[in-house]
């Protein structure tokens, strides 16, 4: 039998009694044509294929830099969190009131 643990909170998911959640996350580079270079007639494959060929051996961290995958399982409450803010930003609950 296969168990599951939570990524986020490292709790064990029991499979029959929770349900398990999956979150894939995936980065990569945007490539965005620049001014009138969106209109040209370049083979923009064949450019691919040669900056391909010219990196020898292409490290992990030149890989990273252009695409990165993840993927995790989250328990029901870390999922609710995750849905909630994904980005994992403090909030501001701090108010600063005046002292009249």
């Amino acid at each position: 039998m296969i168990h599951y643990t939570c990524d986020c909170c490292k709790r064990r998911i029991d499979s029959a009694d929770e349900l398990r959640y999956i979150v894939r996350l995936e980065v990569y580079a945007a490539l965005d044509p620049h001014g009138d270079e969106a209109d040209d007639d370049r083979d923009h494959l064949q450019e691919i294929q040669e900056v391909l060929e010219r990196l020898d051996d292409p490290g992990e961290e030149v890989c990273d830099e252009v695409y990165h995958q993840k993927r995790f399982d989250l328990c029901s409450d870390c999922r609710q969190r995750f849905v909630r803010d994904p980005l994992g930003r403090p909030t501001n609950t701090h108010f600063d009131f005046s002292k009249n």
